[in-house]
C-alpha cells in the first residue's frame, strides 16, 4: 500500500523576499525557467503521488489556477485550500484533515528544491511507509542553521534539535516528510510554541517517542536548496540553468514526468504546447513527442 496523497505547503508571506512577494506568491516566482511550485510538485509526481492538496494564502487562488488549474492536464488531481495566516507546518494536516481521511500522506514545503541522481528510487522507497513517519535528511556544512537529526544505525532517528549552538549532528531535516494516518490526530494534540506556531519538531517528536521516526537520505551528489532568501533563490536558478544547459534535459518538467508515468498521452503534450505558447519550455515539450 503506497502513499497516494501529498500536500504542498505554499502559504507563508515570503517576507524575506519582499518587495517581490508583495504582489506575487513566492512559489509563483521563477526558478530559472519555471515557477518554483513546479519543483515540489514534480517531487510528488516522481513519488507516483496523484492526489495533491496545495495550501496557499488567502486571495491567491486565481493566480495558482492560471498555471495549475486542477491537474487533469497532468493526469493527477489538484485541489487547493486557503490558509488565513501561517500557523506552522503541522497546520497543513489540520487544514488537510478531510483530504487525508484515513490515509498516509506526504508533505513537501513549497519552497524546497531537491535534486539527485538516485532521488526517484529513494522517493519510491519512502512512499512504501506503512507505520510511523519518515524524514528526508541531507548532510550540511553549517549544521547550526538547521533542524538536525541524530540517527542510530542507518535510519532510526533518536534525537532532533532545532539550530543547536553546540555540534549535535550534520544531518539536516529537509522539507520533505512522509506520515502515517495518525498525523492528523497528533497534530491536533500539539500546542503552539513561543512564536505562536505549531512546530514540526514537536510533531516528529510524537513519532520518536513511539520509536517510529525513520530517516532516508538525498545522498552524496544530490542537492537540497531552500529558496527562502533572494540569494538562495538566485543560487538555485543558477544551479538549474547550469544543469539544464549542460545536459539538455529539464529538471521538474511536470508534463515530461506525467508522460513517463504514463498518466498522459502525446495529445496532452500538444495541448500543453498550445497552452504555454511560443517559448523554450514548449520547444522542449516538442522534443518529447
Amino acid at each position: 500500500k503506497m502513499i497516494k496523497k501529498g500536500i504542498i505547503l505554499a502559504g507563508g508571506h515570503g517576507t524575506r523576499m519582499s518587495p517581490l512577494t508583495k504582489a506575487v506568491n513566492k512559489q509563483l516566482l521563477p526558478i530559472y525557467d519555471k515557477p518554483l511550485i513546479f519543483y515540489p510538485l514534480s517531487i510528488l509526481m516522481l513519488s507516483k503521488i496523484k492526489e495533491i492538496l496545495i495550501i496557499i494564502n488567502k486571495g491567491q487562488l486565481n493566480q495558482y489556477r492560471k498555471i495549475l488549474p486542477d491537474g487533469r492536464n497532468l493526469g493527477i488531481k489538484i485541489i487547493y485550500k486557503e490558509q488565513s495566516y501561517p500557523k506552522g507546518l503541522p497546520d497543513a494536516f489540520l487544514l488537510g484533515e478531510k483530504f487525508i481521511g484515513k490515509d498516509n500522506v506526504a508533505l513537501i514545503l513549497g519552497d524546497n528544491f531537491f535534486y539527485g541522481q538516485s532521488l526517484s528510487k529513494t522517493l519510491l522507497d519512502c512512499v512504501k511507509l506503512k507505520k510511523g513517519a519518515k524524514v528526508l535528511l541531507h548532510k550540511v556544512s553549517k549544521p547550526e542553521l538547521y533542524g538536525l537529526a541524530k540517527v542510530k544505525g542507518r535510519n532510526k532517528i533518536v534525537s532532533i534539535k532545532e539550530k543547536p549552538k553546540k555540534y549535535f549532528s550534520d544531518l539536516a531535516i529537509t522539507g520533505l516528510y512522509f506520515f502515517d494516518k495518525n498525523v492528523v490526530k497528533f497534530s491536533k494534540q500539539l500546542k503552539p510554541s513561543k512564536r505562536g506556531e505549531l512546530e514540526i519538531t514537536d510533531l516528529l517528536n510524537r513519532y520518536k517517542k513511539k520509536q517510529q521516526l525513520y530517516a532516508d537520505y538525498i545522498g552524496r551528489g544530490g542537492a537540497w536548496l531552500d529558496t527562502g532568501s533572494i540569494e538562495d533563490f538566485y543560487k538555485t536558478s543558477a544551479f538549474v540553468s547550469a544543469i539544464e544547459n549542460r545536459q539538455g534535459f529539464k529538471i521538474s518538467c511536470i508534463e515530461e514526468i506525467a508522460l513517463n508515468n504514463k498518466w498522459i498521452s502525446k495529445k496532452n503534450i500538444i495541448e500543453a504546447i498550445k497552452f504555454y505558447g511560443k517559448c523554450q519550455y514548449s520547444d522542449y515539450l516538442k522534443k518529447l513527442i
